[in-house]
């Protein structure tokens, strides 16, 4: 597992997080005991899959799976801090149950699953050269 910090533009309002890639055998550890599916998220820099995991010692990890075009297996593994995964979470979740305007309005305006891919595609450049 490698780690690596990500910084935000400051009108992302984000601070900088703390990211650790992981590898297949890593996250089969991470997920030792299972995962749980939270929501997903395609975007044009991915398809991504939002989960909780907890390993054998019942330890949980906050992960998000990145699938690029049609592939089955997934090109990248990211692990989180609960309080910068808690962050996606009430991004999407505003999005798909509090943003209440029409379609038309909501594909002009930069709103909060906007936001949530914005911070994904920070995190994916700064780790795209990062070994897992």
């Amino acid at each position: 597992m490698n780690s690596f910090i990500v910084s935000f533009h400051q009108e992302d309002n984000v601070d900088t997080m703390q990211v650790q890639k992981l590898n297949q055998e890593e996250l089969e550890k991470a997920a030792g005991r299972g995962t749980r599916r939270l929501f997903e998220l395609d975007t044009n820099i991915g398809f991504f899959i939002f989960l909780d995991a907890e390993d054998d010692d019942g330890d949980l990890s906050y992960l998000v799976l990145q699938y690029e075009e049609e592939s089955e297996e997934p090109s990248a593994c990211y692990s989180f801090g609960m309080k910068d995964f808690y962050e996606f979470m009430a991004l999407f979740l505003q999005d798909a149950y509090f943003y209440e305007e029409s379609e038309e309005e909501q594909e002009e305006e930069f709103g909060p699953v906007h936001h949530l891919a914005h911070l994904l595609h920070h995190i994916t450049e700064a780790g795209k050269d990062i070994k897992p």
